[in-house]
């Protein structure tokens, strides 16, 4: 098989097994997307989903979090792991925000990146899930498949994206990107993974084990 080949294959498998994809942070709003994504940081979406609705009960606009101090954010958002850093970003991004672009998320990279704690992975999944621009996050998750599906040999995330961005439409991006995640977890995780048990890996072979 080709990387084009590989690449339509597993389209074709992740629209068949995925038709549907909800986007897994819970948010009612591009803010708190925003915040949701910044906590999800080497944290899992559903341990995110356990803190966010008791942060969000008491500040869900930049001008509400800003009336919190950094140790009641830090308190709350504590599960979700590194939190010292992470109260600190959501409350210098949530001041940003308020003061400079009236309580709205930006809908551009450039502006989206240079919020702190806001890297091009984070600014990928906003642009992407709240405001529906074509992008495609790349996590370690994502990098891995990508790799494992022989459709990347990127060192990094960046090449990574560059890569699939090349193999696919671009109209499937958001969608597929969430696709890869659904499909990781369920069938290809990183540990504990039998490739010939997996709906993608017995076909296109993995990195190493080509078919």
């Amino acid at each position: 098989m080709s990387p084009q080949q590989r690449a339509d294959f597993v389209a074709q498998t992740l629209e068949r097994l995925y038709p549907e994809t909800p986007i897994p942070l819970q948010h009612h709003s591009p803010y708190t997307l925003l915040v949701a994504v910044v906590l999800s940081a080497q944290c899992t979406d559903a341990r995110v989903n356990t803190v966010t609705p008791q942060l969000f009960a008491l500040a869900d606009t930049p001008e509400k979090m800003g009336q919190l101090s950094v140790e009641q954010i830090r308190q709350i958002i504590y599960p979700c792991g590194l939190s010292p850093r992470k109260s600190q970003a959501i409350a210098q991004l949530s001041d940003i925000l308020s003061k400079q672009y009236g309580g709205q998320v930006p809908q551009n990279f450039e502006d989206l990146e240079a919020l702190p704690g806001v890297g091009h992975k984070t600014a990928s999944v906003v642009m992407s899930q709240a405001f529906g621009v074509p992008a495609f996050p790349v996590d370690t998750h994502i990098h891995r498949l990508a790799q494992r599906w022989q459709l990347s040999n990127g060192k990094n995330v960046v090449q990574t994206e560059r890569d699939l961005k090349a193999l696919f439409p671009e109209p499937i991006w958001n969608k597929l990107h969430l696709q890869m995640i659904f499909f990781g977890r369920e069938y290809c995780p990183a540990r504990g993974h039998y490739p010939e048990k997996c709906p993608i890996c017995s076909v296109v072979g993995i990195n190493g084990m080509p078919h």
